[in-house]
């Protein structure tokens, strides 16, 4: 049971390690990509047989914990579409050096695989063996992003697979992680619900 939970725990902790790599801790304001086109949502299909967990957005087998799938959804906002007064605009402009850049464009397989394996490694204290199998850019709806497949596997336990999805947009970069162990079944499942992700 408490391996399961850790699973559980370290999916919820994908959206915190992405928002890391999308953002600096210390910066005040952001800059928002120009290029990209604004969109305010995404969705997708939960399978039938998932059911909402116990953090936000988080979806879990119902058949948990012999079944420990599980898919997690966030959704990072840079804040830039918000309306300033002249005022508050001269304000930003002076803590220019204090600024989010949202590097997420520029991700690499490289960037993506070091920054998980060293918190996975963290949270787990010892070397899970984190890998990224395929990293391959994609576009839905117009908008362009990440499909990364990765694995890990802790001790003696059954290996791990995931599979993220990460969408670009002006303002929000969208995060639909579907996780499983290895004896899960639920692959087929998540491959049918990757296919309706939507973003508007």
């Amino acid at each position: 049971m408490l391996r399961i939970k850790n699973r559980l725990l370290v999916l919820i902790l994908i959206s915190t390690f992405v928002t890391a790599f999308l953002s600096d801790t210390n910066a005040v304001s952001a800059r928002a990509e120009e290029e990209l086109k604004i969109a305010k949502q995404c969705t997708f299909v939960i399978p039938s047989q998932f059911t909402p967990g116990g953090e936000k957005n988080l979806f879990i087998d119902k058949s948990y914990p012999m079944e420990s799938g599980s898919i997690k959804y966030s959704v990072y906002y840079n804040g830039m579409d918000v309306v300033m007064t002249n005022r508050e605009r001269a304000e930003a402009e002076k803590k220019a050096e204090e600024k989010v850049i949202d590097n997420s464009g520029e991700l690499t397989k490289k960037e993506y695989e070091e920054l998980f394996s060293a918190n996975y490694n963290k949270e787990y204290g010892s070397d899970v063996g984190f890998k990224v199998s395929s990293f391959d850019t994609i576009e839905i709806d117009g908008f362009p992003g990440y499909k990364v497949e990765a694995s890990y596997k802790v001790g003696d336990e059954e290996p791990i697979f995931q599979t993220v999805y990460m969408i670009r947009s002006r303002y929000r970069t969208f995060t639909i992680s579907y996780q499983r162990a290895e004896d899960d079944e639920c692959a087929e499942s998540f491959e049918k619900s990757a296919r309706t992700i939507h973003v508007f």
